[in-house]
């Protein structure tokens, strides 16, 4: 616990409970140990924090962050618990500041295409309660079903709508956020344009909760399509499954998604959740349209052709409702069917240009290989964002430090094809000491000197994003 030898832990839970009710502090060992990880696969170390919060309005965080600057004790907050890169592990102890109970959706404006959540608002929760009103909320991370607005706010998440929709910084209007010292501040606003003074909206999303805690959320909406079909492609060689993506986009086409999933993710869904997957080609392709519904079919046969002519050896395209969600369901159960497989799963976040994809694919083919580790790689073709799931075991030190070395070797590889290290997972802990691969000594620099003047005694999620 890093607060100064004169004070203990013990003062600093008293003077929490005088903001919370004791239901909302979690000492106890149990109650805390879930808290020390997150879905990142860490191996065997334990970050346990200190104490856990749970805050059911935006006074009590900045309450509970003045106790936390005076004695300098670190600040985690946590939505879900979804991340993949270590962002929710409590490095240093401290306090996690937990937002459960920060999940009202406060306000949704029809008429001005804008809602106001809290933090703790569930992705698919809003999602459903701006479609019953017509209206859409198109960013889909596949773990929607539990993820928070916070957490997608706090890694700028996206999913596989983001090729046509873009992701959560694309909706991002205005931020109600905590800061460091116990300040409450509204940034951006509830306009579409706004360009009065520094874009601070922007510059809290993405960084992961080492700037300031964001408590509520004001997000743009757009009306909901009228229609939509989903289609699953098959190829013999990923290299035709990238051509028909690129053909596909040449061709003034815009489909909501435009996925991937690798031979060995089809076999590993199959095994998992048997859907009739055709498990011995290399690549497929799941591709989504919506609009308007006099064009969705004419859209879904051009992409027909168009896959065709790329090599495609089967087109299906869904029947009804029931079908659409099958082809849905395979493609976002696939980590949880890398899972099954071993112990761990650690799950990269690496992009590259999409005219790339077939040489990144083929490069983490390699790698896996050279380091004999399976892997299966999915991702979304259209951004040209891969995530290639490792499957192992770490408790095996020898494999666990070839996974070490495997991962390297793939951000090397996406930089060098022009591409960087995360699209949507962000950096946390795990990509922290490779920043200086992507960034120069002087734009890391600048990041620290934003995050010096944002957070001067580093107690907001220490150690992640940047190491010093």
């Amino acid at each position: 616990m890093t607060v100064p030898n004169s004070i203990s832990i013990e003062e600093v839970i008293s003077e929490l409970k005088l903001v919370l009710d004791k239901k909302n502090i979690l000492t106890e060992y149990e109650e805390r140990f879930c808290y020390a990880y997150d879905a990142t696969a860490i191996g065997d170390e334990l970050y346990l924090p200190d104490v856990v919060v749970l805050p059911e309005n935006t006074e009590q965080v900045a309450q509970i962050m003045k106790i936390a600057n005076k004695y300098k004790v670190p600040v985690i907050t946590r939505g879900a618990g979804t991340n993949l890169c270590g962002g929710c592990i409590t490095l240093k102890n401290g306090i996690v500041i937990h937002t459960s109970k920060l999940n009202k959706i406060l306000s949704i404006d029809k008429e001005n295409l804008t809602c106001v959540v809290e933090a703790g608002a569930v992705v698919e929760k809003l999602q459903q309660e701006v479609e019953e009103l017509g209206l859409f909320y198109p960013p889909d991370p596949s773990n929607l079903k539990v993820s928070t607005i916070g957490g997608s706010v706090a890694l700028s998440s996206s999913g596989p709508r983001c090729f046509k929709y873009g992701g959560t910084k694309d909706y991002v209007l205005g931020l109600e956020v905590v800061t460091a010292k116990g300040e409450i501040i509204n940034v951006g606003g509830n306009t579409v344009k706004n360009v009065t003074g520094y874009n601070l909206s922007q510059l809290f999303v993405g960084s992961e909760g080492t700037l300031g805690i964001v408590t509520k959320v004001t997000l743009k909406l757009v009306p909901l399509p009228e229609s939509k079909q989903v289609m699953l492609v098959f190829f013999d060689s990923i290299d035709d499954a990238a051509m028909a993506v690129t053909d596909i986009i040449s061709h003034k086409i815009t489909p909501s998604t435009l996925d991937l999933m690798d031979q060995k993710t089809m076999d590993t869904v199959e095994q998992f959740h048997p859907t009739g997957l055709p498990t011995h080609y290399d690549a497929a392709l799941v591709i989504e349209v919506d609009g308007i519904a006099d064009t969705i079919s004419v859209q879904a046969k051009q992409i027909e052709e168009i896959c065709y002519k790329n090599n495609s050896k089967d087109v299906r395209i869904a029947k009804d409702k029931k079908e659409a969600d099958e082809i849905w369901f395979a493609r976002r159960s696939a980590f949880g069917a890398v899972a099954r497989m071993k112990p761990n799963v650690i799950t990269e976040d690496a992009v590259v240009p999409r005219d790339k994809i077939p040489q990144m694919v083929k490069a983490i083919r390699k790698i896996a290989e050279k380091y004999n580790l399976t892997v299966c790689t999915m991702g979304h073709a259209g951004d040209g964002n891969l995530h290639p799931n490792f499957s192992l075991d770490l408790r095996d030190h020898d494999e666990h430090e070839r996974l070490e070395k495997a991962v390297e070797e793939l951000f090397d590889a996406a930089i060098e094809l022009g591409g960087t290290l995360s699209g949507e997972h962000g950096i946390g802990m795990s990509k922290a000491r490779f920043m200086n691969k992507v960034a120069s000594e002087e734009v890391l620099e600048y990041m620290r000197l934003i995050k010096n003047s944002f957070d001067p005694n580093n107690i907001l999620n220490p150690g992640k994003i940047l190491i010093k």
